[in-house]
């Protein structure tokens, strides 16, 4: 077996294991919070005509698990629903599938994050190593300084600044909602770039707050490739300064695309304020409102789906990084 095919393995097997153990917290969690929702959602359905049997039922497709028997009958039945990926139905979205519910939240959240992150990642490492190499001068200060001060400010400060300069002061752009309602949706020009016009404040606040830890980030891995031997031993060889470059930015990045894939990662937990500020309806937005609207089958669905994200952005970025850095595989085969 192959050092990469060993390591999917073993990845795999303790992700099922975290997505086992976030799903047995999320039922205990619905189990006991007080006032007990499913038991209280059984009793209002009878309560309002419903025989028991039926009631019983509709509170499982809600749910996913029936509200009788004991604790351990009610979690291997939660259990068996999620294994058909059914996570019950939505409370507040009468008889709409958590899975629909989140899906549609997910294309939401995914591409304004996913753009924020790239453009700030592409960004921050370019003039982070500008900001090493340069980091005796004013530029190298400048760079430093902007990525200290950006990487300070809270997400929610920088998306409301936004908002009064770009909204308010200067109205050039929304900021309220993915999309204006005079168009049509589809695959059409005003639809598109109304789409387009919405996300720049909310894709702006993304890649202008993850910016300072990329630049930051990269200007210290290059200051310590800086000092490798190799590079010492370029230079006394008289090797062209464009291609020491390349060498200096080659071996300072592998670290960062494993803190990339893991932001990736975190893509469908979006910003919660972000998209509250920017009513934007993502997985952010949906998490805040199922807890607000006891929506418990929903939030725990969107956990699960956070999580699952997460695990597999932790696996992509340890196998990336095995394949892009021979040291981690040589080390891997010599055990």
């Amino acid at each position: 077996m192959t050092v990469i095919a060993r390591r999917l393995a073993g990845h795999l097997a303790r992700g099922f294991v975290m997505i086992l153990v976030v799903a047995t917290i999320s039922f205990f969690i619905v189990n006991n919070i007080p006032g007990d929702p499913v038991a209280a959602r059984y009793e209002k359905l009878v309560e309002g005509g419903m025989s028991p049997e039926a009631a019983m039922q509709a509170t499982k497709v809600m749910y996913g698990f029936l509200p009788s028997g004991s604790m351990g009958e009610q979690y291997v039945d939660y259990m068996s629903g999620l294994l058909r990926f059914d996570l019950g139905v939505s409370v507040t979205r009468p008889g709409t599938p958590v899975l629909d519910v989140l899906t549609d939240a997910a294309k939401w959240t995914v591409l304004p994050v996913l753009l924020g992150t790239l453009l700030s990642f592409l960004v921050g490492v370019i003039l982070g190593v500008y900001a090493a190499i340069k980091r005796t001068g004013k530029l190298g200060d400048a760079l430093a300084i902007s990525g200290s001060l950006l990487h300070g400010i809270p997400q929610y400060v920088l998306a409301m600044l936004l908002v009064v300069i770009f909204a308010t002061l200067i109205p050039i752009l929304p900021h309220d909602g993915p999309v204006d309602i005079l168009f049509e949706p589809g695959f059409n020009a005003g639809y598109l770039g109304s789409l387009a016009e919405h996300a720049v404040l909310p894709v702006a606040t993304y890649a202008l707050s993850a910016y300072g830890g990329w630049i930051l980030a990269m200007k210290s891995s290059v200051v310590t490739v800086l000092g490798d031997d190799f590079i010492l031993a370029a230079e006394l060889r008289g090797m062209k300064r464009s291609i020491i470059f390349r060498y200096i930015a080659r071996n300072a990045i592998l670290p960062l695309f494993t803190i990339l894939a893991l932001s990736l990662g975190l893509l469908l937990g979006g910003a919660v304020f972000i998209e509250k500020i920017f009513n934007y309806p993502g997985l952010g937005l949906l998490l805040i409102d199922s807890i607000t609207l006891r929506d418990y089958a929903l939030m725990g669905g969107a956990f699960l789906l956070i999580t699952v994200s997460v695990i597999v952005a932790n696996i992509v970025a340890d196998l990336f990084y095995t394949v892009i850095d021979p040291r981690v595989r040589s080390g891997e085969e010599a055990r």
